[in-house]
C-alpha cells in the first residue's frame, strides 16, 4: 500500500475496517479471494471501491465498465458528500440489519445498499444537468437491483432498504436522514398530477414491507408505517399507522423506530 493510501486508511475508520475484513475473508473463503482483492483490496479508498463495484454491476453492451467508472469517480471527486452519505448508509445497514455481520457484506452483496449508492450518483448527475446519464443509472439500477428511484428524488443519509425488491420512489419524493424501509415499498403519486406530487418522509421513519405512501403528504419524524399499509394522508410525528387506508393506531413505541426496526403492534 502506498504512503498516500496508508494515510487515507488511517483517517477513515470505516474503510480501514472494510479492508481488514476483506483481508480476513481471503483466508476464510480462499475461492473468493480474487473477488475480495478486485473489489476492495486493490483500491485505496471506499469511493474507488464503490466506483468499481457500481461499474461492474451496471455496465452493459451500451455503456462499458470503464466509462461508468470514470463517471462515478468524477462524481465522488466533485462532491465529498457522496462518500459521506455512502459511509452513513453502510453503517446504518450494518447496525440495523440482523443478518449483516461485517461492513463488507452490504458493499459486496446487499442490493439495497448498492442501489442507494447508484441513486446517489444518478441524483448528482441529475442535479448537474446530465439527465440522460442519470436516467441510464436509474434504468440499470431498476433492471439489476429491482429498485427504481427517480434521480430527482432527495434522500438523506443513513438510509437502509432491507431486501430491496420492488422499491419505487418518485421524482419529487423527499426522504429524511436515518430512514429504514423494507421491500415492496412505494413512495408514489396518486395519478397524473404534475409538479410536487410525492411524499415527504421525516427523519427516523420506519416503513414496513409492502407499504404504499401516495401523494404529496408528510410523514412526521420517527413514525412507523405498518407493513401493507396504504397511506393517503399526513402522519403526525412519532405515531404508528396501519391499514388500508392507514389510520393512527398508537404511538411509535420508541424514540427511533428506524433504528430498532420493531414492527410489532405489541410495542405500541
Amino acid at each position: 500500500m502506498s504512503m498516500t493510501a496508508q494515510k487515507l486508511n488511517q483517517i477513515d475508520p470505516v474503510w480501514h475496517r472494510i479492508r481488514a475484513e476483506a483481508s480476513a475473508a481471503t483466508e476464510t473463503a480462499p475461492l473468493m479471494a480474487g473477488m475480495f482483492h478486485t473489489s476492495i483490496l486493490h483500491h485505496s479508498t471506499l469511493e474507488r471501491a464503490l466506483s468499481y463495484r457500481m461499474a461492474m454491476k451496471l455496465s452493459d453492451g451500451e455503456m462499458p465498465e470503464q466509462i461508468l467508472r470514470e463517471i462515478v469517480d468524477s462524481a465522488y471527486i466533485a462532491d465529498d458528500s457522496l462518500g459521506t452519505a455512502a459511509r452513513a448508509d453502510l453503517v446504518a445497514t450494518f447496525e440495523r440489519d440482523p443478518v449483516c455481520h461485517r461492513l463488507i457484506e452490504p458493499l459486496l452483496f446487499f442490493k439495497g445498499f448498492q442501489a442507494v449508492q447508484a441513486y446517489r450518483i444518478a441524483h448528482w448527475l441529475w442535479s448537474n444537468d446530465r439527465r440522460d446519464l442519470a436516467l441510464f443509472f436509474q434504468m440499470r439500477s431498476s433492471e439489476v437491483f429491482g429498485v427504481d428511484i427517480q434521480p430527482g428524488a432527495r434522500l438523506g443519509k443513513g438510509i437502509m432498504i432491507d431486501h430491496a425488491h420492488s422499491v419505487v420512489i418518485g421524482e419529487t419524493a423527499v426522504v429524511g436522514d436515518n430512514v429504514s424501509m423494507l421491500h415492496s415499498v412505494t413512495l408514489g403519486g396518486t395519478g397524473k398530477e404534475t409538479e410536487d406530487r410525492h411524499p415527504k418522509i421525516g427523519d427516523g421513519v420506519m416503513i414496513g414491507a409492502g407499504a404504499k405512501v401516495l401523494g404529496n403528504i408528510r410523514v412526521g419524524h420517527c413514525s412507523r408505517i405498518a407493513a401493507g399499509s396504504v397511506v393517503l394522508e399526513d402522519v403526525p410525528p412519532m405515531k404508528t399507522v396501519a391499514g388500508i387506508p392507514a389510520r393512527i393506531v398508537g404511538e411509535a413505541g420508541c424514540a427511533q423506530p428506524s433504528l430498532t426496526m420493531d414492527q410489532l403492534f405489541g410495542s405500541v
